[in-house]
């Protein structure tokens, strides 16, 4: 589900978001504090897993898989640098208030190109059984359409909407250009090298273990923050220095029909980081400046909860659930995932209105899914905690509706007060057992 590890990505829908900045702290679903913070209290450490031999945590470490990727060699700034990165470096710097410490390595590669590099990339960073095995999860719980690959599914997304990276490992920055810097390629440009200068002083390889560990909750917060970061910085290098908007800018994105294939719930999941990061970064800066927005690039937020409400930064802690192993003949793990705010509102959003969606997973405490299989049988039971009892009844009754709209075999029900659980399964029969089971 995530994007690829060592490649911090700008996609082409990107751009709207930042035609639209100056009204994003208007957007439905986020808040922003109006008031500016005193000195914020240190920051609280997370919550650890349930170390129990079965517990969910310790399933998610077995059936994580880790990519095998290549040792990384860093590329080499060219000593003759196209005067119009220069530029663009120093307004980046300007907006930013930070200096490079080395020179970024700048590469204009054509469409073709960049989706062959794409691609590349993908085949080493996606295992294939893991992704089979989350398709199922996933389709069980009807998210995606039965049958849906993931797998294909996130190279249809990068192929579609990728317009340049930077990797962190390497320090080097890739991007579709075409000589001059419209609109277009200065925001995507600006993204890019705003990820650099972040890297060099807060060193954004840190999101590494948390993909390869399988902490989905918690990268998704993280790279809210790297990739909002990015996106405003880019916004404010624009509004600082305008550049020219011509009619070709588009033509950069290639061809977006690939986008198409790309099911909603996941093409939500994809943007998220850019959108909500973008507002969680504006909030930040207004409460408390640029001192907190390299704060929260120093001390990533742990849940996508932190970033749709940026006011629970850095305080507001999920509690630890656990889906324990499954007292049943014949069935064995077959997934195990972090589930926050954001996936649930994701989830929500393709049966429910938006408002409805979003009053109902804000509430948010904790969750994870462990989903079991048995010949072709797949079950996914689904725990979360909320705030408050009555938060945890909102939420199950927007479930209700949700399943209700769907032709999924599930059931929902209320647990301990302020706890919900969610099963689903590809047949009644599996539903029954697993029902009584767990």
């Amino acid at each position: 589900m995530t994007p690829s590890l060592r490649r911090l990505t700008g996609v082409v829908l990107a751009l709207a978001m930042c035609a639209s900045s100056c009204e994003e702290a208007d957007k439905p679903g986020l808040d922003f504090p109006s008031t500016v913070a005193t000195t914020p209290a240190p920051d609280p450490e997370p919550p650890p897993p349930d170390r129990a031999p079965d517990s969910s945590a310790v399933a998610m470490e077995r059936l994580c898989e880790e990519p095998a990727f290549p040792e990384p060699s860093p590329v080499k700034a060219s000593a003759d640098v196209p005067p119009e990165i220069a530029r663009l470096q120093r307004r980046v710097e300007i907006v930013r208030d930070l200096r490079y410490r080395d020179p970024v390595a700048a590469e204009s590669v054509n469409g073709s190109e960049m989706s062959r590099r794409v691609t590349e990339a993908f085949e080493i960073q996606y295992p294939r059984d893991f992704y089979a095995r989350r398709s199922k999860a996933w389709s069980t719980v009807g998210v995606l359409p039965e049958g849906t690959n993931l797998r294909e599914a996130l190279l249809s997304f990068g192929e579609g909407g990728i317009v340049g990276f930077y990797d962190p490992a390497t320090g080097e920055l890739v991007y579709i250009g075409s000589g001059d810097l419209g609109f277009a390629e200065t925001f995507t440009l600006a993204h890019e090298l705003t990820h650099a200068i972040d890297d060099q002083h807060f060193d954004l390889t840190r999101l590494d273990p948390l993909v390869t560990g399988c902490r989905d909750e918690e990268f998704q917060a993280a790279l809210g923050a790297v990739e909002g970061s990015a996106q405003f910085f880019a916004t404010e290098v624009l509004r600082e220095f305008p550049a020219p908007v011509g009619a070709d800018d588009l033509d950069i994105a290639g061809d977006l029909s690939a986008l198409d294939d790309v099911p909603p719930f996941l093409l939500a999941l994809q943007l998220w980081p850019y959108n909500y990061g973008h507002g969680f970064i504006i909030a930040l800066e207004r409460r408390g400046g640029l001192e907190l927005v390299n704060r929260a690039l120093r001390r990533f937020p742990v849940s996508t909860e932190q970033v749709l409400h940026p006011e629970r930064y850095p305080n507001d802690l999920p509690q630890p659930v656990d889906v324990p192993a499954l007292d049943a003949v014949g069935w064995e793990d077959l997934d195990v995932m972090q589930v926050g705010e954001e996936w649930l509102r994701a989830m929500l959003e393709l049966r429910v209105d938006q408002d409805t969606a979003d009053a109902a997973s804000a509430g948010w405490d904790g969750g994870v899914y462990r989903a079991w299989t048995s010949g072709g049988q797949v079950a996914v039971a689904l725990r979360t905690v909320w705030d408050s009892p009555t938060e945890a009844r909102q939420f199950h009754d927007a479930i209700d509706l949700w399943i209700g709209e769907s032709d999924v075999p599930a059931d929902v029900r209320l647990e301990n007060g302020a706890g919900v659980l969610a099963i689903f399964a590809t047949d009644d029969a599996a539903l029954q057992l697993i029902s009584s089971a767990v």
